[in-house]
């Protein structure tokens, strides 16, 4: 299963561009012997400042066709480590080929895109900036297929 990691805005270089990287490197490592990955970052920006709706048609535009949608977004479900890992081993086994996780900007996702969603998760009740979210769902990933690998890397 492909996975599509659809944000706002642009991940410059620096800490948080080399350890988004590091863990996109190691989940496609890992997942790959699982039919999980690889992962492909699409980043859209609205340049002409059209809020919440023009991101999410840009949005709309970066989700392959017939992919799962899963939000990154507060009002998702907060769910731990393990039942992410074995959401994503369930969307895989039901045949999906693609997964889109979707990543808003500084003010969130429209609502007509949340609506759309397969699914939604939180990380949590704190709000996070979005560059962030990023590095964490990135990790998540890895974290996931390191599980479902029987990895040492989750200690729970």
């Amino acid at each position: 299963m492909r996975v599509h990691i659809c944000a706002v805005g642009r991940l410059r270089k620096g800490p948080e561009r080399d350890l988004y990287d590091d863990y996109l490197t190691r989940f496609d490592r890992t997942g790959r012997n699982m039919a999980l990955g690889p992962a492909k970052l699409i980043e859209v920006e609205d340049k002409k400042g059209g809020g919440m709706a023009a991101e999410a048609a840009l949005l709309e535009k970066a989700i392959p066709a017939g992919a799962l949608i899963c939000t990154l977004d507060e009002r998702g479900d907060v769910i731990s480590s393990p039942i992410f890992a074995d959401r994503l081993a369930s969307w895989r086994d039901t045949g999906r080929q693609d997964v889109a996780f979707v990543i808003g900007g500084a003010d969130g996702i429209d609502p007509a895109l949340r609506a759309r969603a397969d699914a939604s998760l939180s990380f949590g009740k704190m709000v996070w900036p979005h560059m962030l979210v990023r590095v964490m769902l990135a990790e998540q990933l890895y974290r996931a297929a390191s599980i479902l690998s029987g990895g040492p890397y989750h200690r729970a």
